[in-house]
């Protein structure tokens, strides 16, 4: 069942989310630079480009305003790509990655897509007790230059 609700709080980001969509993702990611050794590969992300292309979808605070979360998606053949998640510090716990991975769900389905993608770094262990939560499973666990990745997949009914 989509959730309709989660669905609406979500929208296409624009030119003028740009500058909240890099403070958004640096404050979600910076904290993992010193674990991991390497910037965070959405920290390092041509923001503008990827809003520009539609790639980006925003939350705000309940009325609106601040963009508390964002998800970078990308249509692929045979599924949709969820590049990065980012929800800023002072939002955890308020139901913002709920929203956003319900959102990516019901896109890939508007899309006629059969299943959501993604990875994340085996550093990053806070997200492996995470996906699972939310269906994915993982698919395999491979190393890319200095990135060792945990790869997962999320089939949809």
């Amino acid at each position: 069942m989509i959730d309709h609700v989660a669905h609406q709080q979500v929208r296409p980001a624009v030119a003028g989310d740009v500058p909240a969509v890099k403070a958004v993702t640096d404050a979600a990611y910076h904290h993992y630079i010193e674990r991991i050794g390497v910037v965070p590969q959405p920290m390092e992300a041509d923001h503008a480009a990827d809003v520009a292309a539609g790639k980006v979808f925003v939350t705000e605070e309940p009325g609106g305003g601040r963009v508390v979360g964002l998800v970078v998606v990308e249509a692929r053949a045979d599924h949709l790509f969820l590049d990065s998640i980012a929800v800023h510090p002072d939002a955890h716990g308020k139901g913002v990655g709920r929203r956003l991975l319900a959102f990516v769900d019901a896109h890939a389905r508007a899309l006629g897509l059969p299943e959501v993608r993604l990875y994340t770094n085996a550093m990053m262990w806070e997200n492996q007790k995470i996906y699972p939560k939310y269906g994915y499973e993982v698919v395999e666990r491979r190393v890319d230059g200095p990135y060792d990745r945990v790869h997962y997949r999320k089939r949809l009914r």
